[in-house]
């Protein structure tokens, strides 16, 4: 090996060692791990508690507006059912079953147009019977 990349890792070695041994002086100073995490833990367990809470209040609070919206929905289906009955009852005790369907009663109504204007084509054309004929 060289002696000049030889130099340089070791000058490179030596800068590195002292300020990693920086580091982990600076981190032990302040406290210790395991009571940073300890406290982290308990403050993070009674945030989860309060979530907790919030989470069941507002699921409480869902299914108190999910069953008004139900019973909203049952009570229009109720009044809807009660209505249907009564038209179903109206539609049986009426004397007269409908003779004819709507297209067929159309079709009745036109074939009396059709047959009234041949009759007011036949009356205007007056009693006379005179033979027209092409004049050449």
């Amino acid at each position: 090996m060289r002696k000049g990349p030889l130099c340089l890792m070791l000058v490179t070695l030596s800068i590195m060692a002292p300020a990693h041994g920086e580091e982990s002086a600076e981190g032990g100073s302040s406290t210790p791990l395991s009571l940073s995490a300890g406290s982290q833990i308990t403050e993070l367990q009674q945030r989860l508690k309060a979530s907790e809470q919030q989470r069941e209040a507002l699921s409480k609070q869902l299914q108190n507006t999910d069953g008004e919206r139900e019973s909203v929905q049952l009570s229009r289906l109720r009044q809807e059912n009660q209505r249907l009955k009564l038209q179903l009852k109206e539609t049986l005790a009426s004397p007269l079953p409908r003779l004819l369907t709507d297209q067929q009663q159309w079709f009745v109504i036109g074939a009396g147009v059709a047959l009234l204007a041949l009759l007011c084509g036949i009356f205007a054309s007056g009693a006379r019977r005179t033979r027209r004929q092409w004049l050449n």
